[in-house]
C-alpha cells in the first residue's frame, strides 16, 4: 500500500514537471512569433517599395474613360485611376516616342541632345553609357531593374550585327534583364531582343537589315500588294513581315520573327515572369507596351470588341493586358508594396501609316479629350497625356492638378529610394505624385520634332516657327505659326484663343522665362539656340 502510494506521489510530480515544461516552451514559442510577427511587420514597413512604369505607346488624354472617354471604356485602367492620383496636367517631355522615353529615363530634356529624335532599326544607342538612368539610381539602391516591352532608344554604336549580342543597349545603361523589341513594331528588324541576344535566331539563317536598299529577290509592300493584310497608307511599304509592310528592309531571322497578334501577350508573359521572379527583392519594372501605335495588331479575342477598329480593340486589350499584370501583383501579395506610374509616350494619332479604320470607326470619342493636336504637334494634346500613380494602402483617390512631368520621376524616386541623385531638369515632385501635395513644377519646356514651347502656370507659350502649319499625312496641326501664340489652358482647353496681341504684359513675362530657360532667341526665325 505505501509502495502505491510512492509510486503515485512520482507520477504526479513528473506529470507537474511535463506540463510545466510544456506551458514554458509554450510561452517561448509564443513569443517567439510574437517577435517574428513585430518583425515582419517591420521588415514591411522599411522596405523600400517595387516600382513599376506602364508606358503606353500612342495613348491620348481622352483616350480612357477614367478621362471622360464614354465610347470605349478601360475599367482596369480606371481602377489605377479611381484609387490613385489621376493627373490633369500630367505630360510626356515630348509629342513624339524615342524622345519621350529618353527624358522619362534620364531625367534630361530631349531637345539638350541632338539624338533624340524618332530613330530608324538601325540607330545606335542614344543614352550616354556614362549618363544618370532612373535603372542606374535604383540599383544602387538595391534594386533589381528590368524593361519589358518597347525600347526605340537605339542599340549598339552603328553597324549593328544582329547575329551577335547586340551592345550597348538597355542592360549597358542600367537594366539587369532586358526583353525588348529592336525597335518598333512597324520597322525592321522584327524580332524580339533578350539582354543583347536576338531571340529564337537560328545561326543558319543571319539576319540582314537596311534602311536604304531592299535586298536582291525580297517582296515589299510598294512592289507586292497582293501579299498584304494590311494596306500602307504612307511610308510603310517597304519589307513584309506577317502580311504587314514595314519601314526598313530585312532579309533572314525567319525563326526569330514576332507574330504580331501575339505580342501582347508574349510581353505580359515577360513581364509577369519578371514579377514572380524578383518577388522576394524590391524591383523596378519598365513595362513598355506597344498599343496603340501602329500596326494595330489585336489578337483575335479583341477583334471587333470596340467596335472603332483595330485602333479601338488595341486599346481594349491593353487595358486586359494591365489587369491581368496586376492580378499577378495581387497574387504575389505585392500590391500594397508597389507603386505603379501609368502614362503614354505622347498624344494620339489615328493615321499613322495604314489604312486600318481608325478614322473611318472613330465615331464620337475624341482621343484627344478636347485638346488640340495630337502627337507630332506643340499644341497640348501632343504631350498632355493620362497619367496615374497608384499604390494600394499608401496613396489616397484624387484628382490632381499639379503640373507635372515623366522628366521628373528620376529625382522623385530618388527621393522616395532614399537615394540623393537628380538632374538639372528633374524636378522632385514626390509629394505630388504621392498624392500629398497639389504643388506641382511651375514651369516645364515641351518639345515637338526639335521645336520646343513653354507650359508655365495654366498658360501656354509657343513661339513663331517656320514651317507647315498641319501635318496632311496625319492630318494633326502641329502648333506652327509665323506669329507667337498665347492660351490660357485654364479657360482656353482647346486653345482656339490667342491672346500675344491682347496680353502684352503676359507675353513679354513668358518669353523672358522661355528664354532664361530654353537659351537664346534669333531673330530671323524666333527659335531658341541651344546653350
Amino acid at each position: 500500500m505505501i509502495h502505491l502510494l510512492k509510486n503515485k506521489k512520482r507520477y504526479i510530480y513528473v506529470s507537474l514537471a511535463i506540463a510545466t515544461s510544456i506551458f514554458i516552451s509554450s510561452c517561448k514559442e509564443t513569443k517567439k512569433e510574437a517577435d517574428n510577427s513585430a518583425k515582419n511587420k517591420t521588415t514591411m514597413e522599411t522596405a523600400k517599395p517595387n516600382i513599376v512604369v506602364i508606358y503606353m505607346d500612342d495613348l491620348g488624354y481622352g483616350d480612357i474613360s477614367a478621362n471622360g472617354a464614354t465610347e470605349i471604356t478601360t475599367p482596369n485602367i480606371d481602377k489605377l485611376a479611381n484609387e490613385g492620383v489621376r493627373f490633369t496636367n500630367g505630360y510626356a517631355t515630348s509629342a513624339t516616342c524615342t524622345p519621350s522615353r529618353y527624358g522619362l529615363l534620364t531625367g534630361v530634356y530631349p531637345w539638350r541632345n541632338k539624338d533624340a529624335a524618332i530613330l530608324p532599326g538601325t540607330a545606335p544607342l542614344i543614352i550616354n553609357t556614362e549618363q544618370t538612368t532612373i535603372p542606374k539610381m535604383l540599383k544602387k539602391q538595391g534594386y533589381a531593374t528590368g524593361i519589358v516591352g518597347k525600347w526605340h532608344l537605339g542599340l549598339g554604336q552603328g553597324n549593328v550585327n544582329w547575329n551577335e549580342r547586340v551592345s550597348p543597349g538597355p542592360n549597358e545603361v542600367g537594366f539587369d534583364y532586358s526583353y525588348i523589341m529592336a525597335a518598333t513594331q512597324d520597322r525592321v528588324p522584327t524580332v524580339y531582343i533578350k539582354n543583347g541576344h536576338v531571340d529564337g535566331l537560328d545561326p543558319k539563317d543571319p539576319i540582314e537589315v537596311d534602311y536604304s536598299k531592299n535586298y536582291d529577290n525580297q517582296p515589299t509592300g510598294k512592289n507586292n500588294p497582293e501579299l498584304l493584310s494590311m494596306k500602307w497608307h504612307h511610308g510603310h511599304n517597304n519589307s513584309i513581315v506577317n502580311g504587314i509592310p514595314r519601314i526598313g528592309f530585312m532579309k533572314g531571322g525567319e525563326a526569330a520573327k514576332w507574330s504580331d497578334v501575339d505580342m501582347a501577350d508574349h510581353f505580359l508573359k515577360e513581364a509577369k515572369s519578371y514579377v514572380t521572379e524578383h518577388k522576394n527583392e524590391p524591383f523596378f519594372l519598365y513595362y513598355a507596351l506597344q498599343q496603340p501605335h501602329v500596326p494595330r495588331t489585336p489578337h483575335p479575342r479583341f477583334v471587333g470588341k470596340s467596335g472603332m477598329g483595330p485602333r479601338g480593340d488595341v486599346i481594349l486589350e491593353a487595358d486586359w493586358i494591365i489587369g491581368e499584370f496586376i492580378k499577378t501583383l495581387e497574387e504575389e501579395k505585392l500590391l500594397e508594396n508597389t507603386l505603379i506610374v501609368f502614362t503614354s509616350d505622347n498624344g494620339p494619332v489615328l493615321n499613322d501609316g495604314y489604312f486600318d479604320d481608325a478614322v473611318e470607326k472613330l465615331g464620337k470619342h475624341t482621343p484627344t479629350g478636347g485638346l488640340r493636336g495630337g502627337k507630332y504637334s506643340l499644341f497640348d494634346a501632343g504631350t498632355r497625356v493620362p497619367f496615374i500613380t497608384y499604390w494600394k494602402g499608401k496613396i489616397k483617390p484624387a484628382v490632381s492638378n499639379a503640373l507635372v512631368c515623366q522628366v521628373d520621376l528620376l529625382s522623385s524616386l530618388a527621393k522616395l529610394t532614399g537615394s540623393n541623385t537628380t538632374t538639372n531638369d528633374s524636378e522632385q515632385l514626390l509629394d505630388a505624385f504621392l498624392g500629398k501635395s497639389n504643388n506641382g513644377r511651375k514651369h516645364l519646356i515641351l518639345e515637338a520634332n526639335k521645336k520646343t514651347a513653354l507650359r508655365s502656370g495654366d498658360w501656354a507659350l509657343i513661339p513663331p516657327y517656320k514651317g507647315k502649319a498641319i501635318n496632311t499625312q496625319v492630318n494633326i496641326e502641329l502648333g506652327i505659326a509665323n506669329e507667337y501664340q498665347l492660351y490660357n489652358l485654364k479657360e482656353d482647353k482647346q486653345q482656339q484663343n490667342n491672346l500675344a496681341d491682347t496680353n502684352a504684359k503676359k507675353l513679354s513675362e513668358l518669353v523672358s522665362i522661355y528664354t532664361q530657360l530654353r537659351g537664346e532667341t534669333t531673330e530671323e526665325t524666333g527659335e531658341l539656340e541651344l546653350k
